[in-house]
This record gives C-alpha cells, structure tokens and sequence, in this order.
C-alpha cells in the first residue's frame, strides 16, 4: 500500500521558479498537485473496504463451527441420557428381581424353622413319653393308649401343667389310710404323695379338694419329718424350700403334712400325726408331655 503510494506521489514535480511564472502556470500546477493528493487519498481510503469484506466470511465460520460443536455436544448428551436411563432400568429390574427373591428366601426359611421347631417338640415329646414309659414295671397300654391312641392321664386321674394328680373321695373312714399306706397305694400307681413346689400348684390343689367329716382331717402331701433330726422332707428327696403352713405349731415329734381343702393356698398345711386315717393326692408324670 505503501509503495503504491510513493508511486504516485513520484508523478508530483514541485518546481519552485522565479516569480516571473505566470499566474495561470501556477494555476495548472496546483491542480495536478491537489489530483494527484487526492487519487492517493481516493486509494488509500478503499483497503479498509476490502478488510471489512474479508472478515465476514470468517465470523459466519465462526459461527457455523459453534453451532456443529453444540449439536455434536447435544447428540453425546442424549446419548449418555439414554444409556444412563437404560441402565438404571435394568439395574431396577435386577434389585426388584432379588427383593423378591430375599422375601422367597426370608418365607422358606422361616418355614424351616417353624419346621425344626415342631420337630424339637416332638422329638422331646417322644422323649418324654420313653422316660415315663421306662417308670413302669408293667406298662398300662390298654388304659393308657386305648385303641392305639394315648393319652396322658389314666382315667380319674387331673392333668395340670406336665403331672397327672389322683383325688382320693372316698367317703368311709374305713377307707382312708395312714401317711404310708397312702404312699404305699401311690408307689402301686407308679406315682408318690405330692410334691408341692409352687403357689399355683397347691392352688390348684385346694381347686380340687373338697371339706369332709371335721376340720381336723385333710389330705396326704409328700412332706413328713420322721427321724430324730426333725427335718422336714419331700418323699421325693426334694429341698423344702417353700413353707405354706397354716400355723408355726412344732406339732408331733414325728409328723406328717395335710394339705387342708377351703383354706388360704398361702397357709393350707397342717402337721398331723403319720397314723392319722386321712384322704391322700398322688402325683405322677403325663405320658404326653403337654406344650
């Protein structure tokens, strides 16, 4: 651009003369001065024109550019939108598919153990039943498992919690025994006098006695005190840990426990004398276990 310009401007020929140069003279040279002046500004004013033309193109490629990046970015975007939809469908699918197999395996298993707990029943159950099988000298099938199905108590006899307990009624006093004939008939029922060994046991004992000829008389207990020591002792062997006696009274030097029917269970003993005749309660284990 530059060079264009000294180009030109070698064309201008500035002569400076004596004054005798004619006004007309100067006149023409001042015109080709101001033309020349001016084809120089003319050109140099019509570059920039042709810069602004050339910069157009490159902001509307700019921009195409900028457009073709955003959809390329939209079409990754929906994609990866897609694939992650996709993907926590099937990883639903999969946590539903082992929720419910969890609640299949949480159902089995309680099943099994409802089953292992009714086969621990029975198994004790049956247990159970040997033992007392194994008491007897001689087994009472025929009443005890009349037609092949037991039962746990014979016939007359109370069931209350695991034992089976035998109420003497007799009316007559000619058939009531002493304390160890009364053990004596109990020992033939593969049984012994009663051992009391809770409140609710010997509430259930005044449940089902009845008052009969004088307050002096009551029911045989295994409880006695007959040697010299004067301890008390269950005819089992048992500890006697629990003391229900109606009175404090040391009674008979060798004495015998009644249980005394309508009384309060927490004061229902009495000691009486073992020869007294008295009503008796035996005690022997159920040959069913109950559960």
């Amino acid at each position: 651009m530059k060079e264009g310009m000294e180009q030109d401007l070698n064309y201008i020929d500035v002569t400076f003369q004596a004054n005798h140069t004619s006004a007309q003279e100067k006149t023409q040279n001042m015109e080709v001065i101001y033309d020349e002046v001016k084809t120089g500004e003319t050109s140099w004013g019509t570059h920039p024109t042709t810069s602004d033309n050339k910069s157009k193109p490159t902001l509307h490629g700019r921009l195409g550019l900028a457009a073709a990046s955003l959809g390329i970015i939209c079409l990754i975007l929906v994609f990866v939108i897609t694939s992650l939809s996709i993907f926590f469908t099937q990883e639903q699918r999969i946590q539903s598919m082992v929720t419910a197999q969890n609640q299949q395996l949480q159902t089995e298993k309680a099943a099994l153990q409802r089953q292992m707990q009714n086969l621990s029943r029975d198994r004790d159950r049956m247990n159970w039943t040997i033992a007392v099988i194994m008491d007897y000298q001689n087994f009472p099938v025929t009443e005890l498992c009349p037609q092949k199905v037991c039962k746990p108590c014979l016939d007359g006899w109370v069931l209350f919690q695991s034992n089976c307990y035998l109420f003497t009624k007799d009316e007559y006093f000619k058939n009531w025994k002493t304390w160890k004939k009364s053990q004596e008939f109990c020992k033939e029922k593969n049984a012994d006098l009663v051992v009391i060994e809770t409140l609710e046991e010997q509430e259930f004992i005044i449940n089902n006695t009845s008052q009969y000829d004088s307050s002096k008389h009551g029911y045989w207990i295994g409880l006695s005190k007959t040697d010299s020591s004067g301890a008390w002792v269950w005819v089992n062997g048992g500890n006697f840990t629990m003391m229900l006696w109606a009175t404090e009274e040391p009674g008979y030097t060798q004495a015998c426990a009644l249980s005394k029917p309508q009384a309060d269970p927490a004061a229902s003993w009495d000691k009486a004398s073992c020869t007294m005749r008295n009503r008796w309660i035996c005690e022997t284990r159920a040959l069913i276990k109950p559960d």
